[in-house]
């Protein structure tokens, strides 16, 4: 009997991705447009990557079920 594909969510794909150990990073928000009215502060904050809050990380595995 053949086993039942799981589609992979196209936007998670796109936001996120997983590192050797496990761990799920992605991009902050809030950083692409009208910046000139956001607080330097919160600019700051928001570069580089982060990672996912482990409540967070079995959730994003159902959603990118072959990674």
């Amino acid at each position: 009997m053949a086993k039942i594909k799981v589609k992979t969510h196209s936007g998670t794909k796109k936001r996120f991705s997983f590192t050797g150990t496990g761990k799920v990073k992605f991009q902050h928000a809030y950083k692409r447009h009208r910046l000139v009215s956001k607080d330097h502060k919160a600019k700051r904050l928001a570069r580089g990557t982060a990672y996912a809050s482990s409540a967070n990380i079995e959730a994003l595995k159902k959603t990118i079920p072959y990674k």
